[in-house]
This record gives C-alpha cells, structure tokens and sequence, in this order.
C-alpha cells in the first residue's frame, strides 16, 4: 500500500468527507458553518431527517460500555498532553460539544421540540464533567429523545402523502433552519414538515414523475430511514458524542470507532473499489466534494464538484432514491467489485433541487499509482511575433512508493522523481516557461513538497514545523542541485491544499516563481493517528486522530486558515470565505512564527502589477472566463437560497429560467469559439477537453506575460 501513509502524513483538507476508492487519498472538499458532520468514515454524518419504530428493548440497552469509558479516558489523555491546541475540557468547551452534539443529531432542527432542548439545557455545561468522569448517560438520554421524535414525524409523513397538497397556494419553504429556533410545539412542527413533504412532493413533481411514483418514492425513502434508525448501536450513540467533544477542540481532530477502525482498514487494503469521489453530506444531500485525478469519475468527465447525487443503481437495475440518506449507506451503494457499473442520477452543480436530474453511469475501479503520476503536455500562446510554447506539469498528488523504496527499487515512483523526469524533457523541448499545476491537489507527503521545491531553487529552508510544545523545527531542501531555472509559475485553487500549500508558498516566498488562481484550501496542520487499542487489553476501542503541528512558510506566516493568496488572482474565485479551513468555526486561526533565513529572488513587483492589468483587460473579453463567471456566480445564488416557493406554477417557471440563462451562457461561450448553439441544456457537455481548459490556458498567457514584461526574448517563438 504503497501511497497510502504518504498522503496521510500532511493529512488532508476535509477530514469529514468519505472518497470512494480502494485507497485513503486525501478527502477535500469544504463544508457550509452550518452543517456539521462530525462522524468519520463509514459512520460519518449522522444527519437523518426521520425515524423508525424501535424496539423498547434496543432502547434501553443503549448506554455506555466498559470500552467506550476506557476510550474516553486515552482519548481526554492525549488531547490534554499532546494536542496542538490547549484547550482546555471546561464549561465553555461543555457548551461547544452541547451544540455540536444537537447539530449532529438535529442540524436542521427539524426533530426536536422547544421543550426538549430546554429539558436538555441542565447538561449545556455538565458534558466536560461527563466525559472527565467517562459518565456518558446524557448522551444517550439525548439520541433517546432523538429516536421517539424521529418516530412521531415518519408516522406523521405517512398521513401528509394520504391527504395530498394544494400547490396554487403561494406560500415557501425554509431550505435552511440551521439557525432558526426549535419548534414551540407538535403543532408548529407539523406545519415545517407539511411544507417540508410537500417540497418533496413538488421536487418529484417537476422532475416529470407521475403521482404514483411519487408515492412510491417518498414511501421507500422514509421506509428506508425508518429501518436504518432500528439498527443504530451504543457505538453509533458514543461515535457520534465522542466526535461532538474532539470537534469542538479542533476540526481535524477525529474519533474512530472499533467498526469505523475496521472499515478503515479494508479500504486501505485495496479490497474495495469505487468511483473516484470524495462525498459529503448536506442538507440530506450527498454532495461531491471532491474529484480525485485518474479514478473513474475523473476519467469520465461526468461527475463534478459540487454535483448532488439523488440516487444509485446497479448496472441495470432501477435507481434508488437516496435523499436522507447517511452517508455511510450511499458509499455502501456506490462501492463495488472492480469492474461493475453503478449508475447515479444527480442534480448537476447550480441546478435547483427540482432538477432537470442526469444520469450516469461509471465502472468501478481502483485508482492506481500510475493515474494519480505527474503528466505534462504543451500549451501555445500567442504572441505578436508567432506562438510561444509553456510547459505544464499537472500534478494531482503528492505520492511516493514507500514500498518499493524500502525494497531496495532503484526506479521507484515518487512526485519529485515523474517531475524531475518531465522537467528534462521540457528543457529538451526549448519550452518558454513552466507552470506547475496543483489545482485539485489536496496534498500528500511532505517530503516529496520540501524535495520538489528543491528542483526549482538552490538551497534553502522550505517549510516550518511547530509542534504543541512550541518548538519550531525548518524542513531544507535536501538537494542543492537545481533541475529548472527558467520562468516559472504555480497554478493553484480552492481545493489546493496542505502539501501544495507548502510547495506554493514556498516558490512565492523565494520570488522563484509566481501564483496564479484563486485562494488555496488553508489547512496548515499535521496530524497523527494513534491505535487505542495499544493501552489497553480489551481491546476494540478504535483511533483517535489528533493535531500535533502547525505548518508555517519561510516568511513566518502560516498556511492555516488564510491558505496562500496568489499573486495574479482568477475571478472565479468567489464565495472563498465559505470554503475551507476559513468555513470552519473552530478552526486554528492564522499565526506566525519568526522568518527563516533565506534569499528571495528578484522578481519586480512592478512586472506583476502589469501582468495583472493584462491578464484583467483580456479576460474581460474573453469568453470562457465569461462562461465561467457565470456559471459560478449562478452557482454562488444557488447556494445562498434559504427558501423556495411551493406554488407549483412559481417553481416551474424559476427552474425553466435558471436552466435557460445556463444554456443561454454555454451557447454564447460556443458561438465565440464558432460552434454551433444548443437546443437544450440536456447536450451541455459535463467536462472541458484539455484544449479547451480555461484557466490553464490563462495562466499560460499569464507566464508568457511575465517573460515578456521582464525582458527575457522567448526562445521557441514560432510563426
């Protein structure tokens, strides 16, 4: 398993996210303050919108085992002594974990009543006491509750499907009650679940589903919960708590359960393959946080950040809805033997929940070191004297084949190595410049970011350490060789993260290179995953996930929480501070240490403020930055909607908009590259070609800019 500790090591950016493939490739991927999904891999996300009738005796078999006591005590042990973060286990961390416990349970404060959270408001600042005393019985007092209100509000959408709904009545419905009080009693929270089915109920409707299909769905979907509810464990209760407690110290900071653990372990193995996707629940959606590169989502082009999956199928089976679902039980669907066809049906990114849906179908596979391997290719740019050739160099991960290096392998794979590799080549091409493309990079080793900063500059320090005692440590480039002295630039996004955080901030700090793109992820921390079960005899205690280290670059500033901001800036980069570490509300906030000692270059920032207005006055012109302006801020609106209207006329006639001004968009953006118009948004393809990439394309005319700005003649100008 040769990749799989590499990546670990600089941890990922979304440690909440469960991805869908053989291997544990960093999650990514960026989760709204208001949902928090605080329970890791296959039991992530405890955010059900229903209940089921359960047996008494499951009830009240629900409590605390000698085991789950054990894992508190190492659990409260090692956060004390070796966590990053000193947080201290009082009343006002009792208050964090209260609420973080009823979002878990309730985030959309649908279940609950008034009167319940105010019977519950007696353990708002007993539940530090509780967890120092491994006395955990609020726990399950809470998710007691949970499960009857659960009960009263399937019963309840049984009787709301009988009577039917009148949708000539204006009036809306509230998508988002994160925020918004608890019920006052039965009465109000009847009236938020009528407009909560009916929504259901229109949704279906205007996807073109006949009445009774509708029926059908909506009856399988609650039935569905309803069974699911039936078989949650004192483990599930205790996982779920646990992580209200080691979330509310830190957001990387993570319980694994004995199960959890175990499931963990199986993906590692490579003995399950899936899709390629990082997934993430919210709003009783499955959303995709995240694409990683060579898998067969990637591959297909048919799957995209941000895209809601609705529901899955077997090859050719019928699709099973999965709105409401946990998380846990749409990865069981989507995972399969290698080979296999699952099919989705999703709401593609920016389009309203009453669809149009898309289905898709993609053949499960393991995504090997090969697909995840740095690749380059060439990009013409043109000039007033011909074209000028930049070199990219897409690197998707940080990876190294720890196996075959301990075994002795004299050519085994590494980040550093494929990029040492293309690098020559490109000299050998006469390219004009290099852009090194870490967009979708959510990190890997850090080893491999110090050793491939260090093809690009002398000698130096690379990145700073800081561990909880404070102490900083200083990663140098372990080579003084230098590969590459050319022109050079560093193409990044909001998925860039950790280890491509380091490598970027790096190359900025030296003025070796310059930034181009949107704000990077933030996530400057290291964590370290210790097996509980090594102290004690019992054993089946599970894993905790801590913080022990802060990154921070050779200028000082950290790469937490802020990331690293680029030098020439893309406008697609909007809605930034409801992405990443900056969306967490707990998250370590941005610090500094002292500079390392180094020599920046000389790169004139008098150049990059011309760079700058050239890059702002051509893409004012350009087409698909104008498509893709759109399509994010169409995106962003999306988003921010709180409420919809449940008058069916309304709906329709919102929904048949928002998908004309997207194809009134892709339509313009083909007529600019002399393309023949669409007819409907059902042919809009749902991938770029790599000749027709934007952005990438941009920031090549933006290198080529700098080369030109600075005085340097382009070598390999052709007419």
């Amino acid at each position: 398993m040769p990749t799989v500790w590499s990546i670990i090591e600089s941890s990922s950016p979304d440690d909440r996210a469960v991805t869908i493939v053989g291997v544990c490739y960093p999650r990514t991927l960026s989760m709204r303050t208001r949902i928090i999904n605080i329970v890791i891999v296959l039991l992530l996300t405890w955010c059900l919108p229903a209940g089921g009738k359960v047996n008494p005796v499951t009830l009240d078999n629900l409590f605390a085992t000698p085991e789950q006591k054990k894992a508190t005590e190492l659990i409260t042990h090692f956060i004390r002594r070796y966590h990053y973060r000193n947080k201290p286990l009082d009343d006002e961390l009792s208050k964090a974990i209260y609420d973080r416990y009823l979002g878990a349970l309730d985030p959309n404060r649908s279940y609950f009543l008034g009167s319940d959270i105010n019977q519950f408001d007696k353990y708002r600042f007993r539940l530090d006491d509780a967890i120092r005393d491994t006395k955990l019985k609020p726990a399950f007092i809470i998710f007691k509750r949970l499960r009857r209100r659960l009960q009263e509000r399937v019963d309840y959408v049984g009787e709301l499907l009988e009577d039917g709904f009148d949708f000539r009545i204006d009036e809306n419905f509230m998508l988002d009650r994160s925020k918004a009080r608890w019920a006052d009693g039965r009465r109000e929270l009847n009236e938020i679940w009528r407009k909560r089915i009916k929504n259901d109920v229109l949704g279906l409707r205007l996807t073109g589903k006949s009445e009774d299909e509708i029926q059908d769905t909506l009856k399988r979907r609650y039935q569905h919960l309803l069974d699911r509810i039936a078989q949650f464990t004192s483990e599930d209760v205790y996982q779920t708590f646990i992580n209200a407690y080691t979330a509310s110290v830190e957001p990387h900071t993570s319980y694994f359960s004995r199960r959890a653990s175990e499931n963990f372990k199986i993906r590692m193995s490579l003995s399950l393959e899936g899709i390629g996707a990082a997934l993430q629940s919210e709003n009783e959606y499955t959303i995709v946080r995240r694409i990683i590169a060579g898998g067969p989502a990637d591959q297909s082009g048919l799957l995209q950040v941000d895209d809601r999956i609705t529901g899955v199928a077997q090859d050719d089976e019928s699709i099973t809805d999965v709105i409401g679902w946990r998380l846990a039980d749409v990865v069981d669907l989507i995972r399969g033997p290698k080979g296999t066809v699952v099919r989705l049906e999703i709401l593609p990114k920016g389009t309203p929940p009453e669809g149009p849906t898309k289905t898709i179908a993609l053949v499960r596979n393991k995504i090997k070191l090969e697909e995840q391997a740095a690749k380059k290719t060439l990009v013409n740019v043109d000039t007033s004297g011909g074209i000028a050739v930049i070199g990219v160099i897409r690197v998707p991960a940080f990876y190294t084949d720890f196996e075959a290096r301990e075994q002795g392998q004299r050519d085994f794979r590494s980040t550093t190595r494929d990029v040492r590799r293309l690098l020559q080549e490109l000299l050998h091409e006469n390219v004009d410049g290099v852009l090194v493309d870490l967009r979708g990079n959510g990190g890997g080793s850090l080893a491999e970011a110090t050793e491939l900063t260090g093809l690009f500059i002398r000698s130096g320090p690379i990145v700073q350490v800081r561990d909880s005692t404070g102490r900083v440590s200083v990663n140098d480039d372990p080579d003084p060789d230098i590969v590459y002295a050319g022109p050079l630039a560093v193409l990044v996004d909001r998925q860039s993260a950790s280890a491509s955080e380091i490598f970027a901030g790096a190359i900025q700090d030296y003025r070796r290179g310059i930034v181009i793109g949107e704000p990077t992820y933030g996530k400057g921390t290291v964590q370290r995953l210790v097996n509980l079960d090594r102290y004690a005899k019992s054993g089946g205690l599970g894993q905790l996930k801590f913080t022990i280290a802060q990154f921070f670059r050779i200028n000082g500033a950290s790469t937490q929480h802020r990331g690293v901001n680029p030098d020439i800036v893309f406008p697609t980069a909007m809605d930034i501070d409801t992405h990443g570490e900056r969306a967490l509300d707990n998250a370590l906030p941005w610090a500094s240490v002292r500079p390392a000692r180094y020599i920046p270059g000389k790169i004139n920032e008098k150049v990059i403020a011309d760079a700058r207005a050239r890059h702002r006055s051509r893409i004012g012109e350009n087409p698909g930055f104008m498509y893709l302006i759109g399509e994010a801020e169409a995106g962003r609106q999306a988003r921010a909607k709180k409420t919809v209207t449940l008058e069916e006329a309304k709906r329709r006639a919102n929904r048949d908009q928002v998908e004309q001004n997207r194809l009134t968009r892709f339509n313009r953006y083909r007529r600019a590259r002399g393309l023949p118009p669409l007819k409907e948004v059902a042919e809009t393809p749902r991938e770029s070609s790599e000749d027709d990439d934007v952005l990438r394309q941009e920031a090549a005319q933006v290198l080529k800019d700098m080369i030109e700005l600075s005085g340097r003649k382009l070598i390999t100008l052709r007419p």
